[in-house]
C-alpha cells in the first residue's frame, strides 16, 4: 500500500498506541492532520495556544503513563510549544513533539517562520531529529517513541519538512520497541542491605522514578519492613502516602527545619529515582560527606551527577525495591520505630491545617481544611507555580498514586491545561487545578478547550491581584521598593460562564464548600475564584507553629 508522509506518520502513531494528540493546527503539517481524519481512534485535541497543547500533552503523559504527543507548526508554533517541552525535560516525562518544517529546498534561506529546530531544541530534548526522507519515517519516528520512554524518560522533537510529508512511498511500518525494565545485580542488593542493616539514622528519598514505575505500594512495604522514614522529592508528593506512619515530609521550597536537620545527620540515604534537582537538594546542600548514599536510578547518567554515591545502582526503581524485599532477612532495631514515630509526629504538627475562617477574604488554610474534607481521596490535583502552592504543599495529603501533577521546573500557566490532559487520561476521576491569578491568565483560554470537548475539570483560581512569589522576593530583598508585581484582573468566574462553563466567585470561607459542591456537580468545566488577602503571601509567612522553618 502506498501513502504520503502524513499517512505514514499517522500509521506510526496508531502502531505506538497513541490515543490523544494535542495541537494548534498549522499549514506546515496539513498532511498529518488530513491523515488523522481517517484514524478515529486517535483523538485530535485542538487547543487555543501551543503552550497549552504541550502542557496538556505533558499532563496526559504523567496521568496515563504513556508517551504524550503534541504538534505545532514551524518557528512560531514550535517556540510557543517549548515551555511544555522544557517541563517534560526537567520532569522526566515521555513526550514526542511533531513539528512542521519549511520545505527542504528553502532551508537556510530564512524562509517563512524558519528556525533551526534541532539547534533550538537540542539542549531541552533527549533527542531532536529532522526526517528528510519519507521512507525513513517509520524507522525514525518509532525510534523517537523509544527514546522518549526508555531510560530517564523525556521529550523528543521530530521535525517534518512540509514537502516531505507530501512525498509518496510504499508504507512499511516497523514494530514499536519496548524494553523490559532493567534489574539490579545481586551484589548491589547485598551491599545495599548491609548498609541499611548498620544504619542508625537512615532515610529514603522517593522521587519521580517511584511515581513513574508505580512502585508506591511496594515502597510502603519496604519502609515498614526495614523501618525507614520516607521523604518525597520536590513535587513528587504522591510517591508515598502522606498519611502513612513512615512519611515525614517533602523536600521543596519551604522545607521545615526538623526535616532538614534529620536528613543532614542521616548516616544512610537511599535515593530512589530522583535526580537531586536544585530544589530537592536545597541548592545542592542536602547531603554531607558523612552520609552513605545509595542512589538508584533508571539512568546511569544521573548517578554521580550531583552527589557521589557510595553505591550506584542503575535500575528500574520498582525492580530494585522488589529485589530488596525478596532478599532482606535482617532484624531491624526497635529504636528505629521510635525515631520514625517522632518524625511523623513532627510532620503532622507542621502539616495539619486548622479550620480558620474569614469574612473579609478567603483564609487559605481554612480553605484547604474544607477542601480536603469534601473532595474524593483519589482526586487528581494539578498546580501552577506560585505562592498559593505553599498551602497545597504544606497541608494537602496525597495518599494515592497519580494524585498530584505539577511542574518541577516551576512553569506558570501549567495548572489548567495539565488538568485537561489528566482528565482525558482518567475521565472517571475528579481532576482539580490550582492556579494563582498570574499563572491562570497565561493559559485561561484553554478553559474554552475544556468546554468545547466537554472535559469537566475544576479550576481553582487564587486571586490576590499580584505576582505573589516575585512580590515576596521583592519585599525580602528590596524592602519598600515594589515594582512590576501589581496586577488587575477581570472576573474569572464571569469569564468561565461566558465560555460556556460554570463559574463562581468566593469572597469568604463560608461560601467555599457550597461553591465546591456546585462545581463538583456541574458536569461541565467549572471555575472557583477565591478572593484572598494580598498581605498574606504564603503559608509560611502567615503562621509558624513549631519553630523557624527554612524560607523560600
Amino acid at each position: 500500500m502506498n501513502g504520503n508522509g502524513g499517512k505514514i506518520v499517522a500509521e506510526v502513531l496508531r502502531q505506538e498506541g497513541v490515543k490523544k494528540v494535542f495541537c494548534v493546527p498549522g499549514e506546515s503539517f496539513l498532511h498529518v492532520l488530513d491523515a488523522l481524519y481517517d484514524y478515529p481512534d486517535i483523538e485530535l485535541i485542538t487547543t487555543r495556544h501551543e503552550g497549552g497543547a504541550s502542557f496538556m500533552s505533558e499532563g496526559y503523559a504523567k496521568a496515563s503513563g504513556e508517551v504524550g504527543v503534541c504538534m505545532a507548526t514551524r518557528g512560531v508554533g514550535s517556540t510557543n510549544l517549548s515551555i511544555g517541552i522544557h517541563t517534560a525535560f526537567q520532569d522526566s516525562t515521555p513526550m514526542v513533539a511533531l513539528i512542521g518544517q519549511v520545505d527542504r529546498p528553502f532551508k537556510h534561506k530564512e524562509a517563512f517562520q524558519e528556525i533551526d529546530l534541532e539547534a533550538y531544541f537540542g539542549h531541552i530534548c533527549k533527542w531532536t531529529v529532522e526526517i528528510d526522507d519519507v521512507e525513513r519515517i517509520p524507522e525514525l519516528l518509532h525510534r523517537a517513541f523509544h527514546v522518549a520512554r526508555s531510560g530517564r524518560p523525556g521529550p523528543v522533537l521530530v521535525s517534518l519538512p512540509e514537502d516531505m510529508l507530501s512525498d509518496l512511498t510504499e508504507i512499511n511500518i516497523n514494530t514499536p520497541m519496548k524494553l523490559k525494565p532493567s534489574k539490579p545485580d545481586g551484589d548491589s542488593i547485598k551491599k545495599a542491605l548491609t548498609e541499611v542493616s548498620k544504619a542508625k539514622r537512615p532515610i529514603i528519598i522517593a522521587g519521580g522514578g517511584v511515581v513513574r514505575s508505580k512502585a508506591s505500594d511496594l515502597l510502603v512495604k519496604l519502609a515498614e519492613e526495614l523501618q525507614i522514614p520516607v521523604v518525597t522529592s520536590f513535587r513528587r508528593f504522591d510517591a508515598f502516602p502522606n498519611s502513612h506512619k513512615n512519611y515525614i515530609g517533602s523536600l521543596g521550597l519551604s522545607t521545615p527545619q526538623y526535616l532538614l536537620d534529620y536528613i543532614k545527620q542521616a548516616d544512610v540515604a537511599i535515593a530512589l529515582g530522583t535526580r537531586f534537582s536544585q530544589i530537592t537538594s536545597q541548592d545542592y546542600t542536602l547531603l554531607n560527606g558523612n552520609t552513605q548514599l545509595i542512589h538508584v536510578d533508571i539512568s546511569q547518567e544521573e548517578l554521580g551527577k550531583i552527589y557521589t554515591p557510595s553505591l550506584a545502582i542503575a535500575s528500574d526503581v520498582k525492580e530494585f525495591i522488589q529485589s530488596l524485599l525478596t532478599q532482606h532477612t535482617n532484624t531491624v532495631p526497635v529504636k528505629r520505630e521510635e525515631l520514625i514515630n517522632e518524625l511523623h509526629e513532627k510532620y503532622l504538627a507542621y502539616s495539619t491545617p486548622i479550620k480558620e475562617d474569614s469574612d473579609a477574604f478567603v483564609d487559605m488554610e481554612g480553605m484547604i481544611f474544607d477542601f480536603m474534607c469534601n473532595v474524593p481521596k483519589n482526586s487528581i490535583i494539578t498546580t501552577d507555580a506560585g505562592n498559593f502552592f505553599s498551602w497545597i504543599s504544606r497541608f494537602y495529603r496525597f495518599d494515592y498514586e497519580t494524585t498530584y501533577i505539577g511542574p518541577t521546573n516551576g512553569a506558570m500557566g501549567y495548572g489548567l491545561p495539565s488538568a485537561i490532559g489528566a482528565k482525558l487520561a482518567h475521565p472517571d476521576r475528579t481532576v482539580i487545578s490550582f492556579s494563582g491569578d498570574g499563572g491562570y491568565m497565561m493559559t485561561m483560554q484553554e478553559f474554552e478547550t475544556a468546554v468545547r470537548y466537554n472535559i469537566p475539570v475544576i479550576a481553582v483560581v487564587v486571586n490576590n491581584n499580584m505576582y505573589g512569589t516575585i512580590r515576596m522576593h521583592q519585599e525580602r530583598t528590596f524592602p519598600n521598593r515594589v515594582i512590576g508585581t501589581e496586577l488587575s484582573n477581570p472576573s474569572f468566574a464571569e469569564i468561565a460562564n461566558l465560555f460556556g462553563g460554570y463559574g463562581e466567585k468566593v469572597e469568604k470561607n463560608a461560601e467555599f464548600i457550597p461553591a465546591l459542591k456546585r462545581a463538583l456537580a456541574a458536569s461541565r468545566p467549572a471555575l472557583i475564584e477565591l478572593k484572598t488577602n494580598p498581605a498574606i503571601l504564603s503559608a509560611i509567612k502567615k503562621r509558624n507553629r513549631i519553630q523557624q522553618f527554612k524560607g523560600y
